[in-house]
């Protein structure tokens, strides 16, 4: 057991350099908690699918201020929110999976990210998206889901 959870540790580096890098735009911020080195903050960032031209996802989370905050040595807590939105004309650069993790994102130093993972509602032809955190050993169940219809005079490519 000793050595299942070492290999897990030691796996980590990898398993965050195979994810997605997120490619967010910071848009917004407000402070949740003063502090003398860097104040706690709820911020809003906003990220193109980097497959489906003209769906932006609007996701908001909390960020950990302070001095480990600054040095991104903190873990910022799992509770984010997410809202994705047609801002264009809806096109596809290729065919699509059924489920993409999409973006990932870290959360603290080696252990924790947070997701956006796009799964297709073929029946309703509209992209799903959920947001969540993990961790190498325990995730959270905690997420938040949005959904972008897409017009029926455009079929979603699945591979």
């Amino acid at each position: 057991m000793r050595k299942r959870k070492l290999a897990f540790a030691l796996a980590a580096p990898a398993l965050l350099a195979l994810a997605l890098p997120a490619r967010a735009e910071e848009i917004g911020s407000v402070s949740t908690n003063f502090r003398i080195t860097g104040s706690d903050k709820v911020v809003i960032e906003a990220y193109d699918d980097p497959v489906v031209a003209g769906v932006t996802c609007y996701v908001s989370r909390a960020r950990t201020g302070g001095i480990k905050g600054s040095l991104g040595m903190a873990e910022d807590p799992a509770e984010a929110s997410i809202a994705c939105r047609q801002v264009g004309p809806i096109s596809f650069k290729e065919p699509l999976r059924q489920q993409d993790n999409v973006f990932s994102e870290r959360m603290s130093i080696l252990f924790k990210a947070l997701h956006v993972v796009r799964t297709v509602d073929r029946k309703r032809n509209t992209l799903v998206y959920l947001t969540y955190s993990d961790r190498i050993v325990s995730g959270s169940p905690q997420n938040s889901v949005t959904a972008v219809p897409v017009g029926a005079d455009t079929p979603i490519p699945i591979r």
